[in-house]
């Protein structure tokens, strides 16, 4: 039972523009928003400045990580106990390192679990280390590695079934799983005018760690295991 979900670290990740607005990009980023603009632009009439405000944060080039939500499976006696923890700062640099040396102090055997991990979070965690010039921890460095010795676990490709054109949401696998949902009185499409105008971090941060308990009973459903009630326990 617990030894099928040992040695996995859930996770996810929040992430918001650099800058407040597009004005504040220095002009050689303005210069490539602009071009990037140009091939998302669908709405006629849509700037670059609204835009930027839209969408600069699921880029790694444009935005940065504010928040990385973490769990794991722990066994106390006859419990089961889902223990997460919420890594959170505005200096992005001083996050990520924090994040490696929690995982420098895990098995060497971890592996990351995240729903659209392998398109989402996991490169653009990798991304934003070597841009802050942080050498990428083993977990993440997938250099001559074969397929089968990466240890990334992703929830919608394990859903997918190599349907690979189907874009399957953790909301919706939530909903049909039974599993109560992490979007209350916030989305995804909120974290950027929560951060930037709101200045709420830690209303990011326990947004986040919702989604890291779904992710994780989403896992156990998609693996056939059967546990008594899961105890989540926030550290």
């Amino acid at each position: 039972m617990i030894r099928d979900i040992k040695n996995i670290l859930f996770l996810d990740i929040e992430t918001v523009g650099q800058t407040t607005d597009y004005q504040s990009l220095d002009e050689r980023l303005k210069n490539q928003w602009a071009r990037k603009a140009s091939f998302l632009k669908k709405e006629e009439g849509i700037t670059d400045e609204q835009l930027f405000l839209d969408r600069a944060g699921i880029y790694a080039e444009f935005g940065k990580v504010v928040v990385i939500g973490l769990g794991y499976f722990h066994a106390e006696g006859e419990e089961v106990q889902l223990r997460t923890k919420a890594l959170s700062g505005d200096d992005e640099k001083e996050l990520l390192l924090e994040f490696k040396q929690l995982l420098s102090k895990m098995a060497p055997d971890i592996r990351l679990c995240a729903h659209n991990g392998k398109e989402f979070d996991f490169p653009y965690l990798s991304r934003r280390m070597l841009i802050n010039g942080i050498a990428l921890p083993t977990a993440l460095n997938l250099s001559g590695k074969k397929p089968w010795e990466v240890n990334h676990l992703d929830t919608m490709d394990m859903w997918k079934f190599g349907d690979w054109k189907n874009y399957t949401s953790l909301d919706l696998l939530a909903a049909i799983f039974g599993i109560e949902s992490s979007k209350t009185d916030m989305d995804g499409s909120m974290v950027n005018t929560v951060y930037h105008e709101q200045k709420d971090l830690n209303k990011i941060a326990k947004y986040c760690l919702q989604d890291v308990v779904v992710t994780a009973k989403l896992y156990t459903k998609l693996q056939s295991i059967e546990l008594p009630e899961i105890k989540v326990i926030e550290t």
